[in-house]
């Protein structure tokens, strides 16, 4: 079974007044290199950002969306379709998210494995990433996301929230601006 990420680094970073994933992508890129991924596609479109470098044994590829300003869920759609056909599910992250888990990931991914569809961490009850879509959904990804289709949710409070950092103020302390 063939697993990729989709790490959504398209937007704007108008609250956090730079180009916020610039900073913040390395530390998921790492992130990701401890997980069961086979590949990473990264999502630009606000920013051009530079050429990933390769990550561990994963290819790391930087893929453009002109449609970025659709919404989120265009994103996703233009990682999804530079999928090749044998990949069976997409973990999706998102490049403002330093502190992804890998354990996380190899969670949700055993719970998509044994049922299917979509299935999302929860921290605290509320529905986080990373987030797992397996092909068949792939087709129903509306502009604005995923945010209100129906997940299997899988509780990660114990591994520790990957963060989204909005604002400068939300940075982890190993991170400075600028």
């Amino acid at each position: 079974m063939t697993v990729a990420a989709v790490v959504l680094s398209a937007g704007e970073s108008t609250r956090f007044g730079s180009p916020k994933q610039r900073l913040l992508l390395p530390a998921v890129l790492d992130r990701l290199a401890g997980s069961e991924v086979d590949e990473v596609v990264v999502v630009e479109g606000a920013y051009e950002l530079n050429p990933p470098t390769k990550t561990s044994s994963q290819g790391v590829r930087l893929v453009s969306c002109d449609a970025w300003e659709l919404g989120p869920g265009a994103s996703l759609r233009c990682g999804l379709a530079a999928l090749g056909r044998e990949v069976d599910a997409a973990v999706v992250v998102l490049a403002d998210g330093p502190n992804l888990q890998p354990a996380a990931i190899a969670r949700v991914l055993d719970v998509w494995r044994a049922q299917g569809r979509i299935v999302a961490a929860s921290y605290a009850g509320a529905r986080g990433h990373p987030l797992v879509l397996g092909r068949e959904a792939w087709n129903d990804v509306p502009d604005e996301g995923l945010h209100t289709s129906p997940v299997r949710l899988v509780p990660c409070d114990d591994l520790g929230a990957p963060g989204d950092v909005d604002t400068p103020d939300d940075l982890p302390p190993a991170f400075e601006a600028g």
